[in-house]
């Protein structure tokens, strides 16, 4: 039953509307007002429940302070059915936190879409020369018929006498890629190279003598993902915050895979951490383990390369050199880490990889570039999600504020602001000098802490680190540079680490506590959430964690920032916001 004072509002081009506060009203149900006259408001008692109820399938798209929209896509949907969520699920949450009536056309698109999905599989069977093959197959004859409408899936299969169609070994990712385009995901269960044994067991203590063992929820994920070993599972994505111990995951995964593995990140800095995770915790030897980059090109049974080794190339006429790595190992496994974050060349190899068993691992299913869908039909499904809230509740993850800091722009800054175009504007007011003042005053308000001050452009980091003499990171400095300043972090000898966009991703630094972020990429949602991802580890003391975020008052900067946090808004977090001066010491206190 309909309930007035529920907080949703269900819309026909399927955006839905979520309240987050309702009037405050006396015994009489007249609105209390206060000394202004202006009403007052509380926060809905069921906006957090639904907030979280409808993250499962529908995608946060703007969080102003009173009204969230959320947008229910075909991948948004796709994915909550590969977790399980029917219609009569996604309808009965959308009838219990509604407070009109939902539009039948909705259900209807709701009911389209997961319909589709694993309309039309992927099989393993004996071809029409007896030998085994890759059949597309479907219990609806029409769905059938409608594809094999597309000339761009006829290019891809071959109809035998029976009107049985098959697809070639090496377009089995290129189909999926046509059909998810057209509406159609493809669930795939052709099966899977098992790949070169390699017996891999964790450790019931780590190489310090610490007792180790999975998380119930880490698990989970690998189970959920492994399936028994069944062609039902093998391939998708784990969703679980920074901090969470993803890489946990994945080596609980390789355990019960027990196959040769590459696994693909961000930066030379993550292939060492990744290295050091699977022999502090596995029974792998440290031969066994090889590191695929710039230094050196060591190929072992587990093999850790980058992203940026793979997609290099000598100039944009020529091959991908690294590209054969994929190839040189019969691998049973692939991990693609960050995997919001893998290229588009990436993805022509990951279609030929389809025989492989794939694990996604990220923070965030957001890409900035659209492409979900494709990271949905080559890498898999989403197989398991936690919301980063629980996780933080049961003290996985470590508690965190997140501030918003409005700084008014400089005045030396302020005709260059005025003359500039809209993108150059975003960069005046990004760099606005006045933010050094409030780095200052929140490093003095956080004495003691580890800090991590992150930041896009280097001509403003470069200053910071002058100005706060405290040392930098960025694209440029050594690996070895690298690891040295982030050991003496770690050890507690830097207390203020400053760092470029290197600093986003994979990069394990548990001791820090607050981190401070002074310019960004534009609005990129992925970046906010991995940048609070890096303070998230849960603290020896148990203490909270800080986020801040320096934006320019009135200003582009401001506007973006307002889409950077559409990805946390959705997890929970809410962003206090303060102006400059309120950072400052008050009258009579030391300076």
């Amino acid at each position: 039953m309909i309930r007035p004072d529920n907080p949703l509002i269900v819309q026909s081009d399927r955006s839905l509307m979520l309240h987050t506060v309702r009037a405050v009203v006396d015994a009489k149900g007249h609105p209390v007002r206060d000394a202004s006259g202006e009403p007052l408001t509380e926060e809905h008692p069921r906006f957090a429940e639904a907030r979280d109820a409808l993250a499962g399938f529908a995608e946060l798209e703007k969080s102003p302070d009173y009204l969230h929209t959320y947008r229910i896509t075909p991948v948004s949907v796709w994915n909550a059915a590969a977790l399980g969520l029917t219609v009569e699920k996604i309808r009965g949450i959308l009838e219990e936190y509604s407070c009109v009536p939902v539009p039948k056309r909705v259900l209807d698109d709701v009911r389209g879409w997961i319909t589709r999905y694993g309309l039309l599989k992927i099989e393993r069977r004996a071809g029409p020369d007896g030998r085994d093959a890759f059949e597309l197959t479907s219990d609806s004859r029409e769905a059938l018929d409608d594809v094999l409408g597309h000339e761009a899936v006829r290019k891809l299969v071959k109809l035998d006498a029976h009107k049985r169609v098959w697809v070639d070994a090496l377009e089995r990712g290129t189909i999926k890629q046509v059909l998810i385009k057209i509406g159609y995901p493809v669930e795939d269960r052709g099966g899977y190279v098992e790949g070169d044994r390699l017996d891999i067991a964790l450790r019931d203590a780590t190489r310090g003598g610490r007792t180790f063992q999975p998380r119930s929820y880490q698990r989970m994920a690998a189970e959920a993902f492994h399936a028994g070993g069944s062609v039902v599972g093998g391939n998708g994505v784990i969703v679980l915050p920074c901090g969470a111990g993803k890489t946990v995951v994945a080596l609980t995964v390789m355990s019960l895979v027990k196959a040769k593995t590459l696994i693909l990140t961000t930066n030379t800095v993550a292939v060492r951490q990744w290295r050091e995770e699977l022999l502090d915790k596995t029974s792998l030897r440290p031969e066994d383990v090889g590191e695929y980059t710039g230094d050196t090109k060591t190929v072992a049974p587990v093999t850790i390369t980058t992203y940026q080794m793979l997609t290099w190339r000598r100039a944009k006429s020529e091959v991908f050199e690294h590209f054969e790595v994929f190839s040189r190992e019969n691998w049973g496994l692939v991990v693609y880490d960050e995997v919001h974050l893998l290229p588009a060349p990436v993805f022509r190899a990951t279609a030929e990889l389809q025989a492989r068993r794939r694990l996604g691992l990220t923070a965030t299913l957001v890409r900035e570039d659209g492409k979900e869908d494709e990271v949905f039909c080559l890498i898999g499904p989403k197989r398991f999600d936690m919301p980063w809230k629980v996780l933080e509740g049961q003290g996985f993850i470590a508690t965190a504020t997140c501030t918003e800091v409005r700084v008014p722009l400089d005045p030396g800054a302020k005709q260059e602001y005025i003359a500039a175009g809209a993108r150059a504007k975003f960069r005046v007011a990004s760099e606005n000098p006045a933010k050094l003042r409030a780095v200052q005053r929140i490093l003095e308000r956080h004495s003691g802490a580890h800090v991590l001050i992150i930041g896009q452009y280097i001509e403003q980091l470069e200053e910071l680190s002058r100005e706060l003499k405290a040392p930098l990171i960025m694209g440029k400095t050594p690996n070895v540079e690298r690891e040295r300043l982030y050991a003496q972090f770690k050890s507690g000898e830097l207390r203020v680490l400053i760092v470029s966009k290197v600093g986003n991703f994979a990069v394990d630094l548990p001791e820090a506590n607050v981190a401070i972020q002074v310019s960004g990429t534009f609005g990129s949602r992925q970046e906010e959430a991995q940048r609070l991802g890096r303070i998230l580890r849960p603290k020896s003391d148990g203490s909270a964690a800080a986020f801040y975020s320096i934006v320019t008052l009135g200003s582009r900067d401001q506007e973006f920032s307002e889409k950077r946090q559409l990805f946390l808004t959705e997890q929970g977090y809410s962003y206090e916001i303060i102006e400059a001066a309120a950072l400052e010491p008050q009258q009579g206190t030391a300076k």
